[in-house]
């Protein structure tokens, strides 16, 4: 067993409007430009969960299910889903914000999900131990075995490519 402190993880949300800098020909933003707010927030639910400095290692699973447009309001939401000993996997999600519909459901349209693996560090930016995760709610638990399950199709794709670049060496 561990001696690591255990921590509950906080979900860190930020907002966004979409400019036309961030657009393609056509007004579809970015996906690049996406990513790039996914990774800051989930940097910040890193660096909020861990109190350390942390760098990006890692993106995995990133789905894209419904475009987003100039003008667009983004909301991203972030949050610690797995931790190992220096790193942590952050789900984040990001939301389209269709305002002032009178369907609650329609209001947040779920456009883009992702997991950024963060790894922390110390003063002298050497890998530094975090908290262990502590995991309540069902929500919680889906989204840790998803996470335990891309992280275990990480490890076995990294070998399979590991073997190819050995055998054409």
């Amino acid at each position: 067993m561990s001696n690591r402190n255990a921590k509950k993880a906080e979900a860190i949300e930020t907002w966004n409007f979409v400019f036309p800098n961030q657009s393609n020909p056509y007004g579809n933003m970015f996906g690049g430009e996406l990513l790039a707010i996914m990774d800051s927030t989930a940097a910040m639910a890193a660096i909020r969960y861990s109190g350390k400095t942390v760098s990006t290692a890692s993106s995995e699973r990133v789905i894209f299910k419904h475009p987003i447009f100039v003008g667009d309001r983004i909301k991203t939401v972030a949050k610690v889903v797995l931790v190992g000993r220096t790193s942590m996997m952050v789900r984040t999600d990001v939301f389209v914000d269709k305002g002032e519909s009178g369907d609650d459901r329609e209001k947040d349209i779920l456009s883009t999900t992702a997991h950024f693996t963060l790894v922390a560090f110390d003063e002298d930016r050497k890998p530094s131990e975090v908290p262990e995760l502590i995991i309540e709610t069902e929500t919680e638990h889906k989204h840790h075995e998803l996470a335990e399950q891309i992280k275990n199709h990480v490890k076995r794709r990294e070998e399979r490519i590991k073997h190819v670049v050995e055998k054409w060496s």
